[in-house]
């Protein structure tokens, strides 16, 4: 059965990679969720996706040159109806929010245009003492960082990210001893991309469907996961799907 994973939490409904996305996502049964990393300025690793505040907060600046005290002082709750004063948070604290639930967690390494040299050995040795490595998929853009991270450490899987139309992604992916490959969802027009990645021993994982028909396709085509900002849609599509074929 294809999984559902909330793409930075559950953010068509609460402020994206906060923790009160990530919460609702556990509360509305995704399987896991998708996050966006950085570091800052003192070397903490920062949930945000962009490499600046100015979009999903009320401050502004680059991530990499903000402290975690400064970035704290922040609301990141980014107009959504009935949240304020919300927080950016940590890995590790969404880690132990994550730790009681099922959960996976999809960290996506930000380095595709400041490379944050050290990121990869602070994430390594944060998933290593969090005890969460076999619930970690580490993905990216930059598929240098992945390769880093896999001298790092080894068993730490990893999944390549991309958006262009890429020639026998699966290929690749089992080369670079990749997991699973995480295309844009268009990518599924491919004929046989499901069954060719599954058949290199690549999971399929696109992003970021929220159509419900984009949705309902990418089910019946039996992705690994889909990747989606409105969970509680693509759960319920799953269940009639599974109650259609049953």
């Amino acid at each position: 059965m294809t999984d559902v994973w909330a793409h930075r939490g559950a953010s068509a409904y609460a402020p994206e990679n906060t923790l009160e996305a990530f919460r609702l996502a556990a509360e509305q049964g995704a399987d896991g969720i998708e996050l966006d990393v950085h570091l800052s300025a003192d070397g903490e690793l920062v949930v945000i996706h962009d490499e600046t505040v100015d979009r999903t907060s009320d401050g502004s600046g680059a991530v990499s040159a903000m402290s975690l005290e400064s970035l704290r002082g922040l609301d990141f709750s980014n107009g959504k109806e009935g949240y304020a004063e919300v927080r950016i948070p940590t890995l590790a604290e969404v880690f132990e929010l994550v730790r009681p639930t099922r959960m996976v967690v999809n960290v996506e390494l930000k380095t595709n245009l400041n490379f944050q040299p050290g990121i990869e050995p602070k994430l390594a040795e944060l998933v290593a003492a969090s005890g969460m490595g076999e619930r970690v998929l580490v993905s990216s853009f930059n598929h240098l960082t992945l390769k880093t991270l896999q001298q790092i450490a080894p068993g730490l899987p990893v999944a390549l990210l991309f958006d262009e139309i890429m020639y026998l992604p699966w290929e690749y992916a089992r080369d670079f001893g990749a997991v699973a490959i995480h295309p844009a969802y268009s990518y599924l027009q491919v004929n046989g991309a499901v069954e060719l990645a599954h058949a290199a021993g690549v999971r399929i994982n696109p992003w970021t469907i929220d159509d419900p028909a984009h949705l309902r396709w990418a089910l019946g085509l039996g992705v690994d996961a889909v990747i989606t900002n409105t969970p509680d849609v693509a759960l319920r599509l799953r269940s009639e799907l599974v109650g259609e074929t049953s």
